[in-house]
């Protein structure tokens, strides 16, 4: 068996659709070629089918890449042009009855004889056909098929419907005492010369910009202008919300669920829509007195009417009262070359993982990295990192998988590969990208998503790395690995200060840790808002999102915000993204996170039996077996609850 080379990045956006329909038609004529075979198996069928998946994944990933790193008119153009393509297809494949009926004849003929690997592509597969309409009428296919390209366009228009609308925004400052108090390295990157020669400030709706004036900017008035520019951004995406959800209603009860609820819960751990509003109602109702304390507390240091856009502002000026701790002196010590090679120490000493640069290689971007992933000083996957926030780049922070480890067709052995994209502080000639602590918890949680995809040692790319992971579960492996952020054995290894070489005191990481769990109910209750809105909306038929957004908040905010606030239309991980009655999967997973992380820990955090347990078990077998039975070999036992309560500091 030999082993195939990592893909180069390249991406010709001028041939890209004519490149990718001809793709498409080609592999039109394999799926006939495949259908037409006699006696149809597992090698002939089922394994160049998946194949064909994965390099279509292979081939568009790097465009779909370049539109949210690069994005410009002619990636908008050319990406906008290729989801129709890409919709039409995957709907045409989801709805083959041939197809459908090829696996079933494959599970009939030789299930028994197959490895587990196999037989849960051959499970998820029957699945996804049955959940994609395989089995319907040719008129009801025919309407799915129209509801999917018509979601695909809609979800594209929110998510550039809210780029357009961030960047469309900029706040100019000329007074200095309306950035008094901000840190210094924020103001170097909002300043500019204005024509007459004088210094004048530009705050934008970019996170760390939007961020550094929220939490740090003297002035109510403007911190309320650009509060308010920020939760009323992309209006035009409310009349998109009521139409994705109604054509999600409409799908939904195509395949034969009640809800679009109903329909997400299929492929996820969770058994019904009762047990995950249980689970949400239960979070909150645990919170919620520890939350009232929290926000009367701030109320009372503020000293004013406090309001939406004071929260983030106060409660920095309260942490560093209480706990007497200024979040900017710690952002020498976090330079983010540093963190980055902290963080590849920690996979080292976690799982023994050692992690090295790739030579020679071209990326999409000056500021983009390439590593190469070793265990036993064997090459297994490939990470590319691009952290820093630029104006053609989407907000936010995610991974996305690439390449999958799998065997091919011939038996030859591809390595995987997956993206980490951050938008942290730029660095310049002048100034380092010294990160906030928030920034190196960010980084871990989106390298625990991508270890988890890179480490796996599937044969079959279906369920491998990431593919084939249910929903709910996905975010493990991400929030296990955020825990070590806030581990002083961790820091200490990384937190130099960047002039002095001084390395960051007991002092201090005693302060950061006292402060992880820093109004924590308050932010469980937050993201429990966002779960509870997320689920509610997609159980009920043609809802009014915003009275359902305001039942929720009776229920999760501690403090009202303004009637202008609207949310939702920037709420792009259900409207733009993959989670639709999935947020809760967030809360979920940390249940399995927090239980294994305090394990660990409890093992000695470095250099344990755990670690490498969970490097065989977990990252290891991917998508290849249900995250419950994996969790199970892992610890067991079944998960304990009671671990995210006390991860979170709620008593």
């Amino acid at each position: 068996m030999s082993r195939q080379p990592f893909l180069p990045f390249k991406v010709n956006l001028d041939t890209f659709i004519d490149d990718l329909k001809a793709r498409l038609d080609a592999n039109r004529e394999r799926i006939a070629k495949l259908l037409s075979q006699e006696k149809k198996t597992y090698d002939s069928f089922v394994k160049p089918f998946e194949m064909m998946d994965e390099y279509l994944e292979q081939f568009f990933t790097p465009m779909s890449h370049l539109h949210s790193v690069n994005n410009s008119e002619k990636t908008q153009e050319v990406y906008t042009a290729a989801l129709p393509l890409l919709t039409e297809y995957g709907t045409w494949v989801g709805q083959h009855l041939d197809i459908y009926n090829a696996f079933r004849e494959v599970r009939d003929r030789e299930y028994d004889l197959l490895d587990p690997e196999r037989q849960r592509v051959i499970d998820l597969n029957i699945q996804g056909f049955e959940l994609s309409g395989a089995h319907l009428d040719e008129q009801s296919k025919a309407r799915l098929a129209e509801i999917n390209l018509r979601k695909s366009e809609l979800s594209n228009r929110f998510t550039q419907n809210l780029l357009d609308a961030t960047n469309a925004f900029e706040y100019v400052i000329t007074d200095p005492k309306d950035v008094e108090g901000i840190p210094e390295s924020d103001l170097a990157a909002a300043a500019f010369t204005t024509d007459d020669g004088k210094t004048a400030w530009k705050f934008t709706l970019q996170m760390p910009s939007y961020i550094a004036y929220m939490t740090y900017g003297p002035n109510r008035s403007i911190r309320e202008t650009i509060y308010r520019a920020y939760v009323t951004r992309a209006p035009e995406n409310a009349e998109i919300i009521d139409e994705i959800l109604a054509l999600r209603q409409e799908s939904a009860r195509l395949l034969g669920f009640e809800t679009y609820a109903d329909y997400s819960l299929a492929t996820k751990m969770a058994k019904d829509s009762d047990t995950v509003l249980r689970f949400l109602d239960e979070l909150a109702e645990a919170s919620l007195p520890q939350g009232r304390r929290e926000l009367e507390t701030l109320r009372e240091f503020a000293g004013i009417d406090l309001q939406s856009y004071d929260t983030a502002y106060y409660s920095d000026k309260l942490k560093k009262e209480r706990y007497d701790i200024d979040e900017e002196a710690y952002r020498p010590y976090f330079e983010q070359n540093a963190v980055v090679e902290g963080l590849f120490e920690l996979l080292n000493r976690l799982f023994g993982v050692s992690v090295r640069p790739a030579e020679g290689v071209e990326l999409w971007h000056e500021k983009a990295t390439a590593h190469d992933l070793y265990v036993d000083d064997t090459l297994r996957a490939r990470l590319y990192l691009d952290l820093e926030a630029r104006p053609s780049k989407r907000g936010g922070a995610w991974m996305h998988n690439w390449q999958s480890h799998c065997t091919d067709e011939e038996g030859n052995e591809q390595l995987a590969s997956a993206f980490i994209v951050c938008n942290f502080p730029p660095s310049s000639e002048e100034n380092p990208s010294l990160l906030r602590h928030d920034d190196i918890v960010t980084l871990f949680h989106e390298t625990g998503h991508a270890v988890h995809h890179l480490l796996s040692t599937v044969n079959e790319n279906g369920v491998s790395g990431v593919g084939g992971v249910e929903w709910d579960a996905v975010e493990f492996p991400s929030q296990f690995l955020e825990n070590f952020a806030y581990e002083p054995q961790v820091l200490k290894r990384f937190a130099k200060h960047r002039e002095t070489g001084e390395i960051i005191s007991d002092t201090m990481l005693d302060k950061l840790v006292e402060t992880k769990n820093f109004q924590s109910a308050t932010a469980m209750l937050r993201q429990l808002e966002f779960a509870m809105f997320d689920f509610e909306i997609h159980l009920r038929d043609r809802p009014d999102v915003q009275a359902v957004l305001d039942e929720v908040r009776e229920r999760t905010a501690l403090l009202k915000p303004p009637a202008y606030n609207r949310f939702q239309n920037g709420f792009a991980h259900i409207f733009g993204g993959g989670y639709a009655a999935g947020y809760y999967s967030y809360k979920w997973a940390e249940v399995l996170s927090a239980d294994a992380f305090f394990a660990i820990v409890d093992q000695g955090l470095f250099d344990t039996k755990l670690g490498r347990d969970y490097l065989d078990i977990i990252l290891a077998r991917g998508g290849s077996e249900s995250m419950r039975v994996l969790f199970y070999k892992l610890m067991g036992r079944e998960p304990d609850t009671g671990a995210l309560l006390r991860l979170s500091g709620i008593e």
